[in-house]
This record gives structure tokens, sequence and C-alpha cells, in this order.
């Protein structure tokens, strides 16, 4: 049998290595030129004989039991595991379309390349991500001037159960004593402009009770990931997540999901519903201890989720000529009264540009009230309309 698999990062590889070791043929699709995905970016090395690893290799459908490439060509497959991780959510505030303001993913990807684009440096957002990307910037030699979490940690004292399941996250946790001695919480960078940017101290929904300036040429952003889910917009999920049962089988049949978009845990629970994923892709059992890294693992992430979970005062960080879309250029006061998505993208082309509503659809919903439907969309990526038309009625591996 042929399995499939989407994403060649932590999830990816270990569904891949799992399922070519029960026999099957396995071809391993990935966009990016190596192994590894964000949290291996440049330190993975990925080869197994029993796998066919396809680099730089965009899949943009999956219909019938296949999966269609960037090429064009066609892929046939007995099982597809999904594992195609997640992106960074920023929250707009003035200035951060500006110079000077990048996500933390950019920041680390950046960093792991030996490079940072400011001496004087800001994390703010929410989330465990915040301090490797800080420990990586100050390992390059940049000034943390802060690193600020918008979330209370008092939270966590109410997630007694996940944590003792995980206690190997307070050891990781002690590994970044020299940035958690830039540590603020409850605080988030709100403006930028310049060099200038406002901080505040928040309230426990986000909304700032004051300010103060600082002084930085780099503000890396991020307040928690949303999925790639876009090759299976008709599987059932919660939130922004896709379903999974206990083998992280999705509601589409033959298709199952690994990693990040079935939630943020961390690279070791992407790992092992990868082992999970890739044993069952495979008509195989699972491994017993697959299984129970899993449980443990998910109990992390659903703790993760409440504990820094976005809270709406974030809507009174913008102005009137904030830009919501960048791709657009729309600012909040061009957001019309609407009763969905569909009218919002329609009467102000919020989410019609390149990134076609990924970074800024779910803050736009949020900021008019409109029902969020997951921006699912049949072509999972852009691509011109020349190759649809030159897709050959046959072109397999």
């Amino acid at each position: 049998m042929r399995v499939v698999v989407v994403g060649a990062g932590p999830a990816g590889m270990a569904a891949a290595t799992t399922a070519a070791g029960a026999g099957a043929e396995v071809v391993l699709v990935d966009s990016e030129p190596a192994a590894g995905g964000q949290f291996l970016r440049g330190r993975a090395r990925f080869a197994h004989p029993g796998v066919t690893h396809l680099t730089d290799t965009e899949a943009w459908l999956v219909e019938d039991g296949t999966l269609h490439l960037r090429g064009p060509a066609r892929l046939r497959f007995d099982a597809l595991v999904v594992a195609t991780g997640a992106y960074d959510r920023p929250l707009p505030f003035p200035g951060w379309d500006g110079p000077g303001v990048i996500t933390a993913g950019a920041a680390q990807a950046l960093a792991k390349q030996g490079v940072a684009l400011g001496h004087r440096v800001i994390v703010s957002g929410t989330g465990p991500f915040l301090l490797p990307v800080a420990a990586a910037l100050r390992e390059l030699g940049a000034t943390l001037v802060g690193v600020y979490e918008a979330s209370s940690p008092t939270r966590w004292l109410r997630e007694a159960r996940a944590v003792a399941a995980n206690r190997h996250k307070i050891a990781e946790l002690a590994g970044y004593r020299k940035v958690l001695a830039r540590l603020e919480t409850r605080t988030a960078v709100v403006a930028k402009h310049g060099d200038r940017v406002t901080v505040a101290k928040l309230d426990r929904d986000w909304r700032p009770v004051s300010h103060r300036t600082e002084h930085a040429d780099l503000v890396c952003t991020g307040y928690g990931f949303l999925p790639r889910t876009d090759l299976v917009p008709h599987a059932e999920r919660t939130g922004d997540f896709l379903d999974v049962d206990d083998h992280q089988r999705t509601s589409v049949g033959n298709v199952f999901a690994a990693g990040e978009v079935t939630g943020i845990g961390g690279a070791d629970l992407a790992a092992a519903e990868g082992v999970v994923a890739g044993a069952a892709a495979a008509r195989r059992d699972p491994p017993r201890e697959a299984l129970e890294a899993v449980r443990r693992g998910r109990l992390f992430a659903r703790a993760l989720a409440r504990v820094h979970a976005v809270q709406p005062g974030w809507r009174t960080w913008l102005e009137e000529d904030t830009t919501v879309c960048r791709c657009e250029k729309v600012s909040l006061r061009d957001l019309p009264d609407a009763t969905g998505m569909r009218e919002l993208k329609l009467t102000s082309r919020v989410a019609m540009g390149r990134c076609q509503g990924r970074i800024c659809a779910r803050n736009a919903a949020e900021l008019t009230g409109v029902p969020f439907d997951g921006q699912r969309r049949v072509i999972a990526v852009p691509i011109p309309l020349g190759e649809l038309a030159a897709l050959p009625e046959e072109n397999q591996p």
C-alpha cells in the first residue's frame, strides 16, 4: 500500500518513518528544500530507504484518493497523513505593518540562519514560544529590551494535572532562565512608531491600564498559532484544529492528521502523534508508548490553549487608521458592518489578497463580530490558472 505524508516536520518525519517501517510504500511531500519543519529548520537530516522524499513540492488539493501537487502532478494514495504544521497568529496594532516588526516565527527562522534583524529587540505575545525566540536572539548578540507575555502565569495554577503529566516541561522552562529575567507578564506592545515602542500593562481581558515608552529597532510578535488545515477543508474540527480519534484518523476517509494541525503542544507531542498516525495509516497497531505520549501531550496542549487564549481586549489597541489586512491595505475604519465573512470580504476586500486571509481573516472577524468560518477553501495554496489548464490526466510518480 502507499502512504503519502504531507509535511516534513517532527510529525511528518515520524509518520513517514513509522509507516515505512511497517512495510508501506511511503512518499513524503514538503514545500521546503529540506526536512525539519519550522522546529528543526536547517538541523534535520532525513533519509530512509523506504521513503521517497519530495522537496520543494507544494500540495494544493486532495480528492478521491489523489493528492494534487504543483508541477502539475498527481499522487495516488491508500492513506494520507496531513502533518502540515501551523503558522504564527499576529495581532494588529498601530505600526505593526511598518519596518521593524516581524512575527516570532520569522525571527526564529532567521536566527537559525544566524541572522538577527535588530540590535535592541522586544519579543511580545503569548505562549511559551516567546522564550526560545528570545533566547535565540540573545545568543546572536541582540539586547533584549523585554519579553512581554500578555497572559498571567497564575492561570497555570489551575492546570496542575497537565503539568504533573509533563514534568519535563518544567526542566525546559528552567533552561530559559537568562531570558526569564527579562520577562514581564500581563504586558504587551500596543504600538510602534520608528524606534519608539508603546508598552502597556494589561488587565485580565488584555485592555491597557497603563503605558510606557521603550526604544527598540525590532519587535517580534506572536499570539499563538493557526493550523494549516487547507488540504482537508471538509474535515470535522473543534475550533481551528482537526478532530482525530485515538489513532489520528480524521472524519475524511483514509486521511490521518498529526502534529499542530490537531492542536499546539510542542515537538514531542507532534512526533508522538506522527508515530501513531504512521502506524495506523499503514494498518498496524500504534505502539503503546506512543499512544501514552499522545495522551500526556494532549493534556498539556489543552492546558496551553486555556492559559494562553487570546482575550478580547486586544481590539482596543487599534486606532481607526490601523491596518488590519496588509495585503489589501484595509484599515479598521474600512471594515463595514457585516453579517458574515463573505459579505465582509466582498465589501472591504479584507482577506482577498495574496495570503487569502491566513493572517487577517480571524482578526477581521473578531473586530467586526461576524462568525469566523475557518476560511475553508477547496484549493489549499494559490496556483496559476495555467497550471489548472495544463493538468494532465495521469502524471504519477
